[in-house]
């Protein structure tokens, strides 16, 4: 029997979707060994979020709160994970693999020397033991691997597991937050620099429109950014779009960008290599529009278009404002 800590995604003063799908992972696993989990919040205030929280089904929801703690440094992070974990005896923490959980997660590792595992996107349970699969090699081949310590700490891709449900009402329960440690007096946070942006956020939209390399030129990103309006959409990109200026790397989508799943994914003028198919083969429809044949892309996508995307994508536009009329 185990218990699971969640740490939760909040940005902008909202509980991210990527927390919810980090319960339904949990949820599974407490399906295959038993056990209980819960959820612990940090921030400057989080008396906007605890309701959101507790709706989550949680055996109990922490609030650290404390100023500064909005600004996620893993240093000072780790430290108040850590006394939740020892003090609750939790043995699993899990996060989303959002750029925070990325850092924090190692350092909390490396803390309580606990074995971890990253990007998971699947759990089994065999012969007595959790079993994770994970993406290795830029997403080439998935990979099985079992943690022997006693505390389990894990990363997940939220774009493998569907968004719990809010459901009930868990207690609150505000955490007395540990002296800042020495090392922060060594750092200086200079900011957190953000995209802005009216569309969805990519990593949580039902649509997204990406462009790359053959669009050739940052201008030419407008009849990306048309599409995506038009459906309602985000805009993403690929590394090489993103390498040669066209756009800004917040909207990068692939294994060094964004992991995204949405319901509609249009791939335009983008060959389909490795790294970017890797953040966007979980798509559930995708359409591909490319004057290569041959394009890898072609591989993975349930639509093609082999055309020049000059003369297709204004006539797609097209077609789409006659319908929305």
């Amino acid at each position: 029997m185990g218990n699971v800590l969640i740490i939760a995604q909040i940005q902008d003063g909202e509980v991210k979707k990527a927390t919810n799908s980090t319960v339904t992972f949990a949820t599974e696993v407490a399906s295959h060994i038993g056990g209980t989990y819960s959820i612990l919040a940090l921030g400057d205030d989080l008396s906007g979020q605890s309701e959101a929280l507790a709706a989550l089904g949680a055996q109990k929801v922490f609030l650290a709160q404390a100023d500064g703690l909005d600004n996620a440094l893993a240093e000072r992070w780790a430290p108040i994970i850590e006394k939740v974990v020892v003090d609750g005896a939790f043995q699993m923490v899990v996060s989303p693999a959002s750029s925070t959980g990325k850092d924090v997660l190692p350092r909390l590792a490396a803390r309580l020397g606990a074995g971890m595992a990253s990007e998971v996107v699947q759990v089994a349970f065999n012969d007595g033991k959790l079993n994770y699969t994970r993406p290795m090699y830029a997403g080439n081949v998935n990979g099985t691997v079992v943690i022997d310590t006693p505390i389990e700490i894990l990363t997940i891709r939220p774009t493998e597991f569907e968004a719990f449900s809010p459901t009930g009402a868990s207690p609150v329960e505000k955490i007395d937050v540990p002296q800042a440690p020495e090392i922060l007096g060594k750092i200086e946070f200079l900011g957190f620099e953000k995209a802005e942006s009216t569309r969805p956020d990519l990593a949580e939209a039902g649509v997204v429109v990406s462009g790359g390399r053959g669009l050739k030129s940052g201008e030419n990103f407008k009849l990306i950014e048309d599409l995506a309006d038009l459906l309602g959409g985000a805009v993403g990109a690929t590394r090489a779009a993103v390498d040669a200026g066209y756009i800004h790397n917040d909207f990068q989508v692939g294994q060094t960008g964004k992991i995204v799943a949405p319901d509609l994914y249009f791939a335009v003028g983008l060959s389909g290599a490795l790294q970017h198919v890797a953040g966007m083969k979980s798509s559930k429809v995708i359409v591909a529009i490319n004057k290569d044949e041959e394009a890898p892309i072609f591989q993975v996508s349930d639509y093609g278009v082999v055309a020049d995307l000059f003369k297709a994508l204004p006539e797609l536009l097209e077609e789409i404002k006659k319908v929305a009329k």
